[in-house]
């Protein structure tokens, strides 16, 4: 039996590929030059200056870094700042929510209490103005029931539209009760 020969591993690592991009974020337009590699959430928090989307787990499963692009949900460690560039989509972070003032969402959640540590607020509150956006639009989701029937914004409608936003102290709640708040 052959044995089976070691993979040649180059010495350096290559050198990054940059692009100029220009990105709509919070509705003022950013020329950047990136690296093609770099996701959304880091040319937003580390070329940007806007942190209010969080680095959790940087794989999608905690939502921490959810925001608005092109008034959809997305997860920011998992899009590539080249690929929203590219789409021409407009960006949404927390910080742009309320353009002027502060979004009704952010005023329940203060209301409410529906924060502790504040660490997923941020996440929370995009993915939740997603959220009803979706909703206003006769999108389904999983708890909706038959694909026909318009969606009726319940508490088990809410947990399964939120469900990828964790929040580590157990303040849902309180979220629910802001969005309820909020709804139409």
């Amino acid at each position: 039996m052959e044995r089976a020969r070691p993979v040649e591993v180059p010495e350096r690592p290559s050198p990054p590929v940059l692009a100029e991009i220009t990105l709509n974020v919070n509705g003022e337009e950013r020329r950047l030059t990136v690296d093609t590699r770099m996701s959304l959430l880091d040319v937003l928090r580390d070329r940007l200056a806007l942190t209010g989307a969080k680095a959790g787990c940087d794989r999608g499963h905690c939502g921490s870094c959810t925001v608005l692009v092109g008034g959809r949900r997305v997860y920011g460690c998992l899009t590539l700042a080249t690929a929203v560039a590219g789409a021409g989509a407009g960006v949404v972070t927390v910080e742009g929510l309320g353009g002027s003032g502060p979004h009704p969402l952010q005023r329940a959640f203060v209301e409410r209490d529906a924060f502790q540590c504040g660490f997923c607020t941020p996440g929370q509150l995009c993915s939740a103005v997603g959220m009803l956006d979706e909703v206003a639009r006769g999108w389904p989701s999983a708890a909706t029931g038959e694909p026909a029937d318009a969606p009726v914004l319940t508490a088990d409608e809410i947990r399964e539209r939120m469900s990828g936003n964790l929040c580590r102290c157990g303040a849902y709640r309180n979220i629910m009760a802001a969005i309820m708040d909020v709804a139409p």
